[in-house]
């Protein structure tokens, strides 16, 4: 069991450079949903004894992050006709340079952690951390605001995990409340962009900030 658990928490890994080296936004955004599959698995292998009510909020949470999210996110890159991350701010080989160097941080951090009993996999809590920097990585230095709104959705994905190592037992009113926030701001992004779109004929927001300053 724990071989499989450190098998997905690769795979994670795997997903989160994927996102920090791809330009393609429908990558991403495929990359993003395969990403919540593999978290909506990942707790259920490292805790067998977890509770029947967490695995509720797995499966609520899968099927929002793995579907109704992602079609929000590539409706909105559709509407606003972009396919491309086309001038990051970092480059996509230094991004993923400094991914090498966020995971290392990463495990560093872990290490210093004192770890719950349920948690059987020393694996989770790095990769959780791992996941919540890619997803502010994105926010940060990507200027193509579908692609912003993308790395939210994975920097919750982070957050659920880490939330599933350390709140077992009382993770049910919390995740719930990050999906309905993460839910609604997705909504909320989908429809500005789709605004942003007819009013600038683009979605760069380096761009956006020039004209208004202008």
């Amino acid at each position: 069991m724990e071989d499989l658990v450190s098998i997905l928490s690769v795979l994670l890994i795997l997903l989160n450079f994927r996102l920090l080296g791809t330009s393609r936004l429908a990558a991403g955004i495929q990359t993003a949903a395969l990403q919540a599959v593999v978290l909506g698995v990942l707790p259920i292998l490292a805790n067998p004894s977890i509770s029947a009510q967490l695995i509720f909020v797995l499966v609520v949470a899968t099927i929002l992050k793995a579907g109704v999210l992602p079609w929000l996110i590539r409706r909105s890159a559709r509407e606003a006709s972009v396919q491309r991350e086309v001038d990051p701010i970092l480059g996509f080989t230094t991004s993923l340079l400094v991914g090498v160097g966020l995971l290392a941080v990463c495990i560093s951090i872990a290490n210093r952690l004192h770890m719950p009993a349920e948690v059987r996999s020393e694996f989770l809590v790095p990769v959780a951390l791992f996941t919540v920097f890619c997803g502010l990585f994105l926010i940060i230095f990507r200027r193509t605001a579908v692609t912003q709104v993308l790395g939210y959705l994975v920097m919750e994905n982070g957050i659920f995990l880490f939330g599933m190592a350390f709140a077992v037992h009382e993770a049910f009113l919390v995740e719930m409340g990050v999906l309905l926030d993460v839910f609604a701001a997705v909504f909320v992004m989908g429809i500005a962009i789709y605004h942003i779109s007819r009013e600038f004929d683009h979605v760069d927001t380096d761009r956006m900030s020039t004209r208004w300053e202008q």
